[in-house]
């Protein structure tokens, strides 16, 4: 499943066995998270704001090779009016009691759930995988508003791995240019406050030559 992938110079870790190790005897092989102590914030308006950290996942491109190679993603097809159509993405969801495809995703989730614990009350404890192959792979706008994410504040937290692709953001109902921040190689941002309910992201299909891309989300309980 795993397609080809133009590594970073700046994220080199040794390849990966078929276990998921990468030198070392830790059995994460240096695929880990860093310190979240250079988070930058943006208000975005109407109570929403984002975090961005470039480069937070260290291992990021060894880690999407493990991921390509052993989630078991699965392609969907959603009614869209008359007909029925594929998703352009593969996905995979892992719930509170799963056990996370690889230990880096464990530390990560963790890592999270204590740098927010005091604005979000509650840990992060699912997990949602996109696979986006290439350029044609996207998400159409929306928010995460499946669950308590349609009327309350909540947090959704996305750490991604293989190539960047734009992250576009806009006001719920437009009416302001949209926002892009490109995404990838390890790079972590986090939705807040009432993004979801007053904000919609996306991932815009691209015609220029965009290399594969997993987007890993975390999210609290009862917010899809």
């Amino acid at each position: 499943m795993a397609a080809h992938l133009q590594g970073s110079l700046f994220d080199q870790t040794d390849p990966i066995d078929p276990a998921g190790r990468a030198g070392g005897t830790d059995g994460a092989g240096g695929i880990g998270p860093g310190p979240l102590t250079g988070v930058r914030r943006s208000v975005l308006g109407d109570g929403a704001w984002l975090d961005l950290l470039p480069g937070w996942l260290s291992g990021a491109d060894a880690l999407f090779v493990h991921l390509a190679r052993t989630v078991p993603w699965r392609a969907e097809r959603r009614r869209m009016y008359d007909r029925e159509v594929a998703v352009p993405r593969l996905l995979a969801f892992y719930g509170a009691a799963d056990p996370l495809p690889h230990p880096a995703l464990d530390a990560a989730r963790d890592a999270l759930s204590a740098r927010y614990a005091a604005e979000l009350g509650e840990p992060f404890v699912t997990a949602g995988l996109c696979y986006y192959r290439d350029g044609r792979d996207s998400v159409a706008w929306h928010g995460d508003r499946i669950g308590r994410g349609s009327r309350e504040d909540t947090m959704v937290a996305i750490v991604s791995v293989g190539e960047p692709r734009d992250l576009a953001l806009r006001p719920r109902g437009g009416g302001a240019p949209a926002r892009r921040v490109p995404l990838g190689h390890g790079d972590l941002v986090v939705m807040g406050g009432s993004c979801q309910r007053t904000w919609e992201h996306a991932v815009p299909k691209t015609a220029r030559g965009a290399g594969p891309r997993i987007s890993v989300q975390f999210r609290p309980r009862g917010v899809r």
